[in-house]
């Protein structure tokens, strides 16, 4: 798990002083004893969406997105580290997401905000894991982003089945299940999904509900989900937004959810003061175009880092 530090390159205004600084200049080595900040892993791993029968290729896509990251502004407040990618080269999701887990406690125990980049949305079950482990006396909400609930029953774990996963460990430990899917799509989600969703107690909007019009409501609804909870985890399946903004992923959206709505939202959740742990999942750089699905979730891990209020 040694990051590539050759991935944060980019422009230095040397002439405009510590003010004019972007995200390469700030990123060092995780290490422990470290000051708290801003603590990124990668999850190198598409296992699970092979198993889903989707497009495979997210694997490569925690090196594009530091790449993005690396030459944008610098306006937060805290230092940055990079821990590295973990790895599932060997088809092992199981494994791995052991592997995440305890990446995500680390950081989290050492007081970072854990900041992941994904691989496919089975990192949700790692990121889960390694917060739940780091607060384990807390009663966490989970707000997802995403066309799709992901809590399809199966033999064996996908990018689809991370939130049944999330509901089945809550279940045996005790732990009330706290989950709100903003956008998801009808047509995408059969009607057993939706049966099942409302089986687990799962609160949601519909990607026709999340418009500018509608973005009052919505907020509401976020700040409601919010009182509910300790912490919250913020997981954003980057398919939630159109495919003509993020045609480089597994499952395009055919409408989706605008950029500024779901930016306006995630800022929001994380100047909240309860936000502990965030991923970014199921980009896929095969086929981005001219770095523009790179750009986006780039984007949106600055509007996280830029808007994050420490825990209260």
């Amino acid at each position: 798990m040694n990051p590539d530090m050759k991935l944060w390159s980019g422009r230095i205004d040397a002439g405009e002083g510590e003010l004019a600084r972007r995200w390469h200049q700030l990123a060092t080595p995780f290490a422990p004893g470290l000051a708290a900040g801003i603590g990124i892993v990668g999850f190198a791993c598409d296992e699970g969406v092979r198993r889903n029968q989707g497009r495979v290729g997210a694997v490569a896509a925690p090196a594009v997105i530091r790449k993005a990251l690396a030459n944008l502004a610098w306006h937060q407040d805290r230092p940055l580290c990079d821990m590295g990618d973990v790895a599932c080269a060997d088809g092992d999701l199981e494994a791995a997401h052991l592997r995440l887990a305890a990446a995500v406690e680390q950081l989290a125990r050492a007081g970072h905000f854990p900041l992941v980049l994904g691989g496919g949305h089975e990192t949700a079950y790692g990121t889960w894991r390694g917060l739940a482990a780091a607060h384990p006396d807390k009663v966490i909400g989970i707000i997802n982003f995403d066309a799709h609930f992901d809590i399809r029953e199966a033999a064996e774990a996908t990018s689809g089945t991370p939130f049944a996963q999330i509901a089945a460990d809550c279940a045996s430990a005790g732990r009330p299940f706290h989950y709100l899917c903003l956008g998801v799509a009808e047509p995408s989600n059969t009607q057993a999904l939706f049966a099942r969703a409302g089986q687990l107690g799962v609160q949601w909007l519909l990607d026709s509900a999340l418009s500018q019009a509608g973005l009052a409501n919505a907020q509401r609804t976020v700040q409601d989900f919010i009182d509910q909870v300790d912490i919250v985890y913020l997981t954003i399946d980057l398919d939630v937004l159109p495919a003509s903004v993020m045609p480089a992923v597994s499952a395009p959206a055919a409408m989706g959810v605008e950029l500024p709505v779901v930016e306006a939202l995630v800022s929001a959740i994380a100047a909240s003061g309860k936000l502990a742990g965030a991923d970014l999942v199921e980009l896929n750089p095969q086929f981005d175009i001219d770095s523009h699905g790179a750009k986006t979730a780039a984007r949106l891990a600055w509007s996280i880092t830029r808007h994050l209020v420490k825990n209260r």
